[in-house]
């Protein structure tokens, strides 16, 4: 055998894997095939991270920042204002050359196309983000790098499923997996990133989707661990037990006090966000000397905030400057994220939360020292009071904290001050989280009842009609002969290769005999039995897909398509009508 013909073969046998293991996904429940799907996610989004973190420090030492890319305190006080606003001005630039679509990134972009394009994220979207986000965060924007890396790691995964032709149901848990990864990979806490995934971008608990997610962190922090020379969560924070438990409702305050800050900055979003028509050039020209003029008095607003997180738990600053170091975070951060700029706010609200937990804890001293515990404890609390508060998603928040600090003893005050934070931004201010307020200024409606997560995550393969073949418009005896041995549920009638609509089987046979009896030939023009008008969709679609195709083509079924890579032409596969899909949701619900 010739060395093409083994080529030939190997790429063969390729192929038949790849269409067997597409089949396994169709099925929600495949656990097994789900797996690999998780570890392979995990790997990619590891190191996507892992390079943009990369790329975000090597931009910053470019504009002569030092302490591995964060130290902007040590810039002159005239380029502490210059690098943000000059930074911003160039991406608003580049933004005018790209259309509006092409410019979403973040969270926000990854849940929205989750609903509306059914988990397909472009390319473009996410080199822009990869690009701009290093851009940005690089030349000191305020803002985290946490929501880039998980739209980056959701769309690396969407990609590869998009360019193996996986079902889309699939591509849900792909996205998953690699949010998890991107979480997991940039703190070292595969359990955040696993709840994170679940209660922020699926909105969904099963368990079978648990375990790819969960995979999927493992792999990406293992990844992140092995490549960056890392064992410990990334900030290493190492905490006490709760000194006492007349401490409680301090902590409560606490929290309460967190969300304030959180509501204070949903609040100041949600202003930003209004100027949303402005040319994008100007908002984030705005933006930038908004941030660098807060750079001039405070210049640790710039960046990611690390080293003066770390400055905060070694006991570094004032109460005074925490306070203030945290309303200009809070101001510089809403306005960049309101303005549109590519960047996070999972760190920024880290960075939040330990100044005002930094602060608080110093008071809880002077005031009352027997009772009070160290300030590290209260940092913590804060960390995870504002990170809950922000996303509105307190188990990520609890399982973040628990995983930095490596204690579970931190566990009952920290779910304190979670709900406390929670409770004041959600119900007494009656606000959303950061990522919801935008979807709602944007008008994006992302629905996450029961029966749209049934419908997305389905494949129409799940519940479509096989019994169906193809007859011409003019059928003779030839053609009645196969329709008397088997009659199928379905006919799609067609013309010249043209797909026209569908009949009934057990109605087009009866006229089809009665017809033929009379003349050599039957043109259905002629029937009188009922045509179904017919909508295409892919094969990897889901049944949400398959709803909506028939809601806005007014449809009364479609049919599931496949298009061969060597033919070019369409393969029919089976039929889905409205009732189908309306009693498989029944029978699941």
């Amino acid at each position: 055998m010739g060395a093409s013909a083994k080529i030939s073969r190997w790429g063969a046998n390729v192929r038949q894997l790849l269409k067997n293991y597409r089949r396994y996904l169709t099925r929600y429940d495949s656990a097994l095939s789900y797996a690999v799907l998780g570890i392979v996610a995990g790997i990619a989004s590891g190191l996507v991270v892992l390079a943009f973190e990369l790329a975000i420090r090597e931009c910053a030492r470019l504009f002569g920042v030092g302490d591995g890319g964060e130290g902007f305190e040590t810039l002159p006080r005239w380029l502490a204002f210059a690098l943000p606003a000059g930074g911003a001005s160039v991406l608003g630039l580049l933004y005018m050359l790209l259309k509006p679509e092409d410019r979403e990134t973040g969270i926000v972009h990854v849940v929205s196309r989750m609903h509306s394009h059914y988990g397909a994220l472009p390319l473009r979207n996410s080199l822009l983000q990869f690009v701009a986000g290093a851009f940005a965060l690089g030349t000191g924007q305020s803002g985290g790098r946490e929501g880039p890396g998980v739209h980056l790691g959701g769309a690396v995964n969407s990609l590869l499923g998009q360019g193996l032709r996986l079902p889309n149901n699939s591509l849900r848990t792909l996205i998953a997996c690699g949010t998890a990864g991107g979480i997991a990979a940039a703190f070292h806490t595969p359990l955040a990133g696993v709840i994170f995934a679940m209660e922020v971008i699926i909105v969904e608990y099963s368990v079978a989707g648990f375990i790819p997610v969960m995979l999927s962190a493992v792999a990406a922090s293992a990844v992140s661990r092995t490549l960056s020379g890392g064992d410990e969560a990334l900030l290493g924070i190492s905490v006490t037990d709760l000194n006492s438990l007349w401490e409680i409702p301090y902590i409560v305050l606490l929290g309460f006090v967190c969300g304030l800050a959180i509501a204070a900055f949903i609040r100041i979003l949600h202003f930003t966000l209004q100027f949303a028509h402005w040319p994008v050039a100007i908002r984030f020209a705005i933006a930038g000397i908004f941030t660098g003029a807060i750079a001039l008095a405070v210049p640790e607003t710039l960046g990611l905030g690390y080293d003066s997180l770390g400055l905060i738990l070694d006991n570094q600053f004032l109460v005074g400057m925490l306070l203030l170091l945290a309303g200009c975070k809070i101001l510089a951060t809403a306005v960049s994220c309101g303005a549109g700029l590519p960047v996070g706010v999972i760190g920024p609200s880290l960075l939040i939360g330990a100044c005002i937990g930094g602060a608080m804890g110093a008071i809880a001293q002077i005031l009352q020292p027997e009772l009070s515990s160290d300030i590290p404890l209260y940092i913590a609390i804060g960390m995870a009071a504002t990170m809950g508060a922000i996303l509105n998603a307190p188990l990520a928040a609890i399982l973040a904290v628990i995983e930095l600090t490596q204690s579970i003893n931190i566990a009952m005050p920290a779910l304190l001050a979670i709900v406390a934070a929670s409770l004041t931004n959600t119900s007494i201010f009656h606000q959303r989280s950061a990522h919801r307020t935008i979807l709602k200024q944007l008008q994006r409606v992302v629905p996450s009842d029961p029966l749209n997560q049934l419908l997305h995550s389905t494949d129409v393969t799940a519940t479509m009609d096989v019994r169906v073949v193809s007859v011409p418009i003019l059928l003779d005896e030839d053609d009645l002969e196969p329709l008397l041995e088997f009659t199928p549920t379905w006919c799609l009638v067609e013309r010249e290769g043209q797909d026209l609509y569908l009949v009934r089987g057990d109605e087009l046979v009866p006229w089809l005999r009665e017809t033929l009896a009379a003349h050599e030939t039957a043109d259905l023009t002629a029937a009188t039995i009922r045509r179904w008008t017919i909508a295409p969709v892919p094969l990897q679609a889901t049944l949400r897909q398959a709803m909506d195709t028939i809601r806005t083509s007014t449809a009364e079924a479609v049919c599931v398509y496949e298009r061969s890579r060597a033919t070019g032409k369409r393969i029919l596969h089976g039929v889905l009508t409205r009732e189908s899909i309306e009693k498989f949701t029944l029978d699941r619900l």
